[in-house]
């Protein structure tokens, strides 16, 4: 069994296969016969794992294993408690309602690298960061779950997957790491 860290870099797809306009997962990892378990959009960066065990990529992906991803999500404005509590207790998007999920404000994260290219800045309107921890990992949903509270998301980071930690792991945008080999369960308890 293999498995790898990888911190996606914003603009990179989450597939092998060459892409026209953009980098694929292909650019930065170099190992064979390994998948991305789980997902991140092509604007969006941060922590993925991939691994050839196909139990480990869905104990890792799949939302009834309840494996808690941390986000950290720049937004746009200034979100109020109550915007918070209704990202906490569920967020309807139409197509499904979000499950419970941890919800709160974080400082400007100072460890966190600049992004390339930078988001767009308007000096009428603040930004906030926020961290949001979930378990479930459906398309564009932390975007779609602070857009739908009033407060679109300017730059997303997936700093956690269960105990693992982008920071802890020392891993710039590109960077990946082969973690030692272990059970499919080891190092992912809920967090």
């Amino acid at each position: 069994m293999r498995l790898l860290a990888l911190n996606k870099p914003f603009g990179t797809i989450c597939q092998f296969s060459p892409h026209e306009t953009r980098a694929s997962l292909a650019d930065w990892v170099k190992v064979p016969d390994v998948y991305p378990a789980g997902r991140l959009d092509s604007d969006s960066e941060g922590l993925l794992l991939l691994t050839d065990d196909g139990a480990l990529q869905a104990r890792i992906a799949e939302p009834r294993h309840k494996l808690v991803k941390r986000y950290w999500a720049q937004v746009e404005g200034e979100p109020d408690e109550a915007a918070l509590q209704h990202l906490a207790h569920g967020v309807d998007l139409g197509d499904y309602v979000t499950r419970p999920c941890r919800a709160g404000y974080i400082e400007s994260p100072a460890a966190l690298w600049p992004r390339n290219p930078p988001i767009r800045y308007r000096a009428a309107i603040p930004a906030t960061w926020i961290e949001l921890a979930i378990t479930e990992g459906k398309n564009r949903q932390v975007r779609r779950m602070t857009a739908a509270v009033g407060f679109p998301t300017l730059r997303l980071v997936r700093v956690g997957i269960g105990a693992l930690d982008i920071f802890s792991l020392g891993l710039l945008p590109g960077d990946s790491i082969e973690l030692p080999a272990r059970s499919p369960w080891d190092g992912f308890a809920k967090t």
